[in-house]
C-alpha cells in the first residue's frame, strides 16, 4: 500500500510540473500493464493492431472504397471524400493536415470539425454541426453520398463533471456511439471511421479538459472499437449480419504522449510550446505535429493505400 501511495503522490507531483504526468501512453503499455484496471495496447491485450478478423473486415471495407458520383454510384469521374468530425482542436489540426496533404491525396478532403462543438453537441441528427458539415460538403463540390472515410476526434467539455474514471470515459464512449451511428445514417457510403483521442493536456490552465481526462479519453475510443469487434448490434457494419448501423471503426493516429517523456513506440513528445496559451488547444507547432502524424498514419495504413497516397 505504501508503495502504491508513494507512486500516486509522485504522479501528482509530476502533473504539477506540467511537463509530464507519469502515465504510460496506451501504445507503450503491454498486456500485463494496468491503468486503473485497464491493460495496454490500442486494441487491448497489448496489441496496437486490430485482431485478425477485424483486420480482414477492414480490408474488405477498404476494398469497396472507390470514386462515386453525386448519387453515390461508382464512377470513374467520381470522388472519394474524407471528412473530419470533431471539436475546436480537431478543426485546428485537420485544417493544417489539409495543407500538408494537398496534392498528395487521391481523395477530396473536407474539414467538418467545428470550434465549440464537442461530442454532446453532435449527438442528435438535428444538431447544428451536422447541418454545417453538409454545407461545407456542398461548398467543396461534393455530396453526402460521396463521403466514404471519416476521422473523428472528440471529447466532452469539462469531462470531469461526469465523474471519475471510468464514468466520464463511459459517457464519452456513449456519445461517440451516437456520433458514428448518425454519421452512417447521414453518409450511407461511409465505410471506415478512424478514431483518435486527445493530445497531451498536462499544461492545461483551465478545467476545459485537463489531465487525466485527455489521457483517459483514449479508453472511450478503445471500448467503442472493442464493442464493435465483439459484435454489438448497434455498431454493426456488416450487412450480412443484419441492419448496418455504423461504419467499421479503427484507431487513427494515437496522439497522446506524456509531455516531454518520449513515447517508446515513436518518440513523440509534447512540449509546452506545442500548446497554446490555455494549455489545451495546440499551438502552430502542435497543429503541425498532429497534421504530420495523421499524414504519416494514412500513408502507412494498409486500409488507406488504395484511396489516399
Amino acid at each position: 500500500m505504501m508503495k502504491f501511495m508513494t507512486a500516486a503522490i509522485l504522479c501528482i507531483a509530476l502533473q504539477a510540473t506540467g511537463e509530464k504526468t507519469g502515465f504510460v501512453p496506451l501504445c507503450d503499455m503491454t498486456a500485463q500493464d494496468r491503468y486503473k484496471g485497464e491493460d495496454g495496447g490500442l486494441y487491448g491485450g497489448g496489441r496496437n493492431e486490430p485482431p485478425k478478423a477485424h483486420a480482414e473486415a477492414a480490408k474488405a471495407e477498404a476494398g469497396k472504397i472507390q470514386p462515386l458520383d453525386a448519387e453515390g454510384r461508382p464512377s470513374g469521374g467520381g470522388k472519394v471524400v474524407l471528412i473530419s468530425i470533431g471539436m475546436s482542436n480537431t478543426t485546428q489540426e485537420f485544417s493544417k493536415f489539409m495543407q500538408v496533404a494537398r496534392g498528395g491525396a487521391r481523395c477530396t478532403i473536407v474539414d467538418g470539425a467545428q470550434g465549440g462543438q464537442a461530442a454532446i453537441q453532435w449527438d442528435t441528427p438535428e444538431a447544428r454541426p451536422w447541418g454545417e458539415l453538409e454545407k461545407r460538403l456542398t461548398a467543396a463540390g461534393v455530396t453526402p453520398k460521396q463521403v466514404q472515410i471519416a476521422w473523428i476526434k472528440q471529447a466532452l467539455i469539462q469531462q470531469g463533471q461526469h465523474g471519475p474514471f471510468p464514468a466520464h470515459a463511459k459517457k464519452l464512449q456513449e456519445e461517440m456511439g451516437k456520433i458514428v451511428r448518425i454519421a452512417k445514417a447521414k453518409f450511407p457510403n461511409l465505410r471506415i471511421a478512424y478514431l483518435s483521442s486527445r493530445i497531451y493536456a498536462g499544461y492545461a490552465k483551465s478545467q476545459l479538459n485537463p489531465e487525466p481526462y485527455a489521457y483517459e479519453g483514449a479508453y472511450s475510443m478503445r471500448w467503442l472499437i472493442q464493442d464493435q469487434i465483439k459484435g454489438e448490434k448497434e455498431l454493426n457494419f456488416d450487412s450480412s449480419k443484419g441492419d448496418v448501423k455504423a461504419p467499421l471503426l479503427l484507431w487513427g493516429p494515437y496522439l497522446w504522449g506524456d509531455g516531454v517523456n518520449a513515447r517508446k513506440c515513436d518518440g513523440v513528445v509534447w512540449k509546452e510550446a506545442d500548446l497554446g496559451k490555455d494549455g489545451t488547444h495546440p499551438s502552430d507547432t502542435g497543429r503541425d505535429q498532429v497534421a504530420q502524424m495523421l499524414l504519416k498514419f494514412l500513408k502507412s495504413d494498409p486500409y488507406a493505400k488504395a484511396w489516399f497516397p
